[in-house]
């Protein structure tokens, strides 16, 4: 009786650290895809990185820069919800005339730009002066519809709100 104990003991272990390794595997996959999506969406939008060079100083696509600092806008207020990112691409494909395939690896391409600036309000600012330098003024009627259209049902959080003055002062705008 206690060697069969013993085996089932030994067996329920096996079984669990078999299925702990499987689980690693399958997360480790998982990561690799993730980092193959943001090369591909660089090779997409020609984006290179140089050495001791912020990646957003890096972006020439002015597309591109929008849709990271509306994903920086839209993350103020926390992770966005599966509605609230469809709505970005709906906005993206709208407002940019980008297609599909375009506007969903804007957003991950913009994402990882904005995990490098190291938080949105940061990004939120780096990413606000290089769509000005990148396309002026004019790329600001873009970037609000597309902002106003992705927030259209929640409204603007306070940190959002704080977000605006940023955007104020780098498309160099007086408050009237």
């Amino acid at each position: 009786m206690p060697l069969l104990i013993a085996i089932i003991g030994i067996a329920t272990t096996v079984y669990f650290f078999l299925n702990r390794a499987r689980n690693a595997a399958h997360l480790a996959g998982d990561l690799v895809d993730v980092a193959k999506d943001v090369q591909l969406a660089a090779r997409r939008f020609g984006f290179r990185r140089k050495t001791n060079v912020h990646p957003v100083e890096n972006v020439e696509d002015s597309n591109l820069a929008i849709a990271a600092l509306a994903i920086a806008f839209q993350e103020l207020d926390g992770l966005p919800t599966r509605e609230q990112r469809s709505k970005l691409t709906f906005q993206l494909q709208t407002q940019l005339h980008m297609d599909s395939d375009a506007a969903e690896e804007a957003i991950v391409l913009g994402r990882w730009l904005v995990s490098q600036c190291g938080g949105t309000d940061a990004a939120v600012s780096r990413l606000s002066r290089k769509v000005y330098r990148l396309s002026g003024a004019e790329a600001l009627q873009p970037l609000m519809s597309i902002i106003k259209g992705c927030l259209a049902d929640s409204g603007l959080s306070q940190r959002q709100t704080e977000a605006l003055d940023d955007l104020r002062t780098a498309f160099r705008i007086s408050r009237s």
